[in-house]
């Protein structure tokens, strides 16, 4: 007998992180990181070394998963992948532009901002 497939709810749904060291290890110690039974991770420290084919896997892998709601990125890494990130428009999972340690934050690059600030009529600063 066949186990039936469980639906996946939205408190089931996991955060993702595309990040450097530092921001992918304090959402690790926070809880978010960890692997699936089918060994899959949901994180992917990025470097200087880290080759762009890398990253754009790792955001289309997170995009497809069922088991993905939310999406963290660094905002100069998702510089790196801007086409895939401002043509993602699914709801679930969300991308979210953060800052890290190093690089600060610019609302204006921000694919999320970029489209608040249409919905407002451009008067949000």
């Amino acid at each position: 007998m066949s186990k039936k497939p469980r639906f996946i709810g939205g408190s089931d749904l996991k955060v993702a992180v595309i990040g450097d060291e530092d921001t992918v290890v304090g959402f690790c110690l926070a809880g978010v990181g960890g692997r699936d039974a089918q060994g899959r991770s949901n994180f992917l420290i990025v470097d200087n070394k880290t080759r762009m084919s890398d990253i754009e896997n790792a955001f289309r892998e997170f995009c497809d998963r069922k088991d993905i709601g939310v999406i963290l990125i660094n905002q100069h890494i998702a510089e790196q992948i801007r086409y895939m990130v401002d043509t993602h428009e699914k709801v679930i999972p969300t991308v979210l532009e953060i800052p890290s340690k190093d690089k600060p934050y610019d609302a204006s690059k921000d694919s999320v901002m970029s489209r608040v600030k249409v919905f407002f009529g451009g008067n949000i600063e």
